[in-house]
């Protein structure tokens, strides 16, 4: 495999979101052009790209730092390794020195192209490489489903799409029973400027708040059954949800709240007051 060194604040591109999603990268031993094409591909098409022992890239989206795996295993998405100790310690930075399941949106160089996707952080089952990494971890792609149920994970999805730079249009085209999902989605990963995105609040410095939502450690939540007949023309809806979460300094903590989403008319896109659960979190 060609080498290539990425490095922040050398040479900068935009990928087409929004400007805190520009990464950076420095080329070094280039034996051949690079176009740094972003393709949205699906399972299918990258399971012939990336197959099993082949070796790539992975570039997380917000900070930019990029580290070398290989694919060992995985049918339904793509199981591997870093490859080195020192790809295993850049990951752990990317996650801010702990082991996590938090989704992130990633970047994968390879075939001369980047490929949209979605990593954890969290080393589980077996591992091959003396790499100083206890096991491997996942990343997903269009159509991918985890091995246990054989579905979709929501949390990857939503990344992939960060990464693809499609996020703004996905949150616009959504229901409201689907953007409180995907709102959560946001907060169990703590993606703080996503969940900004599809926010509103009648608290003060209601933003500087959300990023104590950091303390979050894990968050289920259940929805009642609804339709889309029921707020189909309507402005407003509010919807009950049960919530459980841990919090650091408070441990375990369930509750029933519930949301009020709103929009400008039936073509705009929902927000979420999140004034429930930052009264929850306080």
């Amino acid at each position: 495999m060609k080498s290539y060194v990425f490095s922040i604040g050398l040479f900068f591109f935009m990928i087409g979101f929004s400007e805190e999603k520009t990464f950076a990268a420095s080329i070094e031993n280039r034996q051949a052009p690079i176009s740094f094409q972003i393709t949205l591909q699906n399972w299918e098409a990258v399971n012939h790209i990336l197959q099993k022992k082949s070796t790539f890239t992975v570039i997380d989206v917000e900070t930019g730092k990029s580290f070398e795996v290989q694919r060992r295993a995985g049918s339904r998405h793509a199981d591997v390794q870093p490859i080195t100790k020192k790809d295993t310690k850049i990951m752990k930075e990317i996650y801010d020195g702990r082991w996590s399941w938090r989704r992130k949106a990633v970047l994968i160089l390879a075939n001369d192209s980047l490929i949209p996707a979605s990593m954890h952080g969290m080393p589980h089952g077996a591992g091959a490489l003396q790499n100083g990494f206890p096991g491997h971890f996942c990343i997903h792609f269009p159509g991918s489903t985890t091995h246990r149920s054989g579905k979709a994970d929501l949390s990857h999805h939503v990344m992939i799409l960060k990464a693809a730079g499609k996020i703004d249009d996905y949150f616009t085209s959504l229901q409201a029973e689907q953007l409180i999902n995907v709102f959560l989605v946001t907060i169990k990963n703590q993606d703080q400027k996503l969940a900004e995105k599809i926010s509103i609040s009648n608290q003060k410095k209601w933003k500087q708040k959300l990023n104590n939502i950091e303390q979050i450690e894990a968050i289920q939540w259940s929805l009642p059954q609804t339709t889309n007949k029921e707020t189909r023309y309507s402005l407003v809806t509010q919807i009950p949800v049960e919530i459980k979460m841990f919090i650091k300094e408070r441990g375990a903590v369930k509750t029933n709240l519930v949301f009020t989403l709103m929009r400008t008319s039936p073509l705009s896109p929902w927000k979420v007051n999140i004034d429930p659960l930052l009264s929850s979190i306080n």
